[in-house]
């Protein structure tokens, strides 16, 4: 199986074609297609490539699927004995990209995705309620999406 390792927002990535990760929050649209030239090793089957300390030339395509946050962090600082409470959150912002190719020095595919994965749509569910008024014993229905 072959696959690359890149680095990209100060870490370090080991990338295969159609693999879906997490990186740091790149300046992207949703969609485009972002180059990583910052490529430190290529494998495929048979040959193994060591940058030093990138391999020029190579490339490693994706897709930005999406920009996603990560989970709250809590960040809190107590001083005691003082009555002093600080509490705070953070969000840490990321990118969701799909790898479609890794390409070598020399422009040679190495691994492409047959398949790219879309970003997922929306379930909306329909919920029916029922009124009943006192006065009229009438029956009404209402639909509402969530």
């Amino acid at each position: 199986m072959s696959f690359a390792i890149i680095e990209t927002g100060g870490k370090q990535y080991k990338v295969s074609a159609s693999k879906i990760l997490e990186i740091e929050k790149l300046d992207a649209e949703v969609g485009k297609t972002i180059q990583f030239k910052n490529v430190l090793l290529l494998n495929d089957n048979k040959n193994v490539e060591i940058g030093d300390p990138n391999i020029n030339g190579a490339i490693v395509e994706a897709k930005l699927l999406d920009n996603v946050k990560d989970r709250t962090v809590l960040v809190f600082h107590k001083r005691r004995r003082k009555h002093s409470r600080k509490k705070n959150g953070h969000r840490q912002r990321h990118s969701k990209i799909q790898i479609t190719k890794i390409l070598s020095k020399n422009g040679k595919i190495i691994s492409e995705a047959k398949n790219i994965e879309t970003k997922p749509k929306k379930i909306v569910k329909k919920i029916e309620t029922k009124t009943v008024s006192k006065d009229t014993k009438k029956i009404s229905k209402k639909v509402s999406k969530k």
